[in-house]
């Protein structure tokens, strides 16, 4: 009994961790808890006589079923994504916490930015495993090596490509956290107010919108939306239409970023985030309104 004490008390110590490490491999809650499941099974066997004790390093033991079991159900994931309705966003991870303890909530559980998840989307799966392990948790190319089965050289080369076509793809320095929650109270403002003018101030010209309703939420294009005057079209019509009537505008932490989440009485029906320029002009916007995706939000 004391060997099955100390295995669940281990993997419930790593699991924040094992959680991060999936969710940024994969951007989806539920897959996430699947795979947390599958590491937990193949864990607890271990519960046997002193095969805990076995287990040198039961971190980095955890860590490596995890890395393991999220490659081999991202091949599932990929193919359910092709039949996807609309553009896919990752599954908002929305602090519940009151304002002033939400940073201390979002730095338990390690997530990258919606836009950097995003840009992940279009890596291969084992150079985007190599950036999270690398990037987010500093896991050195040796260790990363020994997870993979492949060689430093291999794991430094792996990490040197999904550096660069990051770097093509987001802008090195971000907007202060701060100024973004402004920029995105703003921007919800002029939304909520059918505001066009005030759209425009702050709406990049190249400026990109991408809803996640997945067939099941109110979904405003099945593709991007590119242009300020096209979004700021689109939010307007919405407003003008009465679909902002009646609801109300909560601020919340999502993944690390100052977000926005829109409820019908207790009823989430989206979640926003907003990708502000140095020069706090937002250049992309993320809407999820799939509700599927919004049923942890609160």
């Amino acid at each position: 009994m004391a060997d099955a004490d100390t295995a669940t008390r281990i993997f419930v110590e790593h699991r924040e961790l094992l959680f991060s490490v999936v969710y940024n491999m994969l951007g989806s809650v539920a897959d996430t808890e699947d795979v947390l499941q599958d590491v937990w099974l193949s864990w607890a066997p271990r519960t046997e006589p002193k095969t805990v004790a076995q287990v040198e390093n039961p971190r980095a033991y955890l860590v490596r079923m995890a890395v393991n079991q999220a490659l081999a159900r991202r091949a599932a994931v990929t193919r359910r994504r092709e039949t996807y309705v609309g553009p896919w966003l990752p599954e908002p991870l929305v602090a519940t916490a009151p304002e002033s303890d939400a940073e201390a909530e979002v730095l338990r559980v390690e997530s990258l930015s919606t836009a950097l998840l995003v840009v992940l989307e279009s890596l291969a799966p084992v150079e985007r495993a190599v950036f999270v392990l690398s990037e987010t948790f500093g896991y050195s190319h040796g260790e990363i090596g020994e997870m993979l089965d492949r060689s430093p050289a291999a794991v430094r080369q792996l990490a040197y490509r999904a550096r660069q076509h990051v770097a093509a793809r987001r802008p090195r320095t971000q907007a202060d956290p701060r100024l973004r929650r402004e920029v995105t109270e703003r921007f919800v403002a002029a939304t909520m107010g059918g505001d066009l003018e005030g759209l425009l101030a702050v709406l990049a010209p190249d400026v990109t919108l991408w809803t996640d309703g997945g067939a099941k939420g109110p979904a405003h294009s099945l593709r991007p939306v590119h242009g300020w005057e096209r979004v700021a079209k689109v939010f307007l019509e919405l407003a003008r239409g009465g679909g902002l009537r009646g609801y109300q505008v909560r601020w919340r932490t999502v993944s690390g970023d100052p977000g926005a989440v829109v409820f019908d009485g207790d009823a989430p029906l989206a979640v926003l985030v907003l990708d502000v320029t140095p020069d706090n002009m937002v250049q992309g916007i993320y809407s999820v309104t799939n509700p599927d995706k919004l049923t942890g939000v609160r």
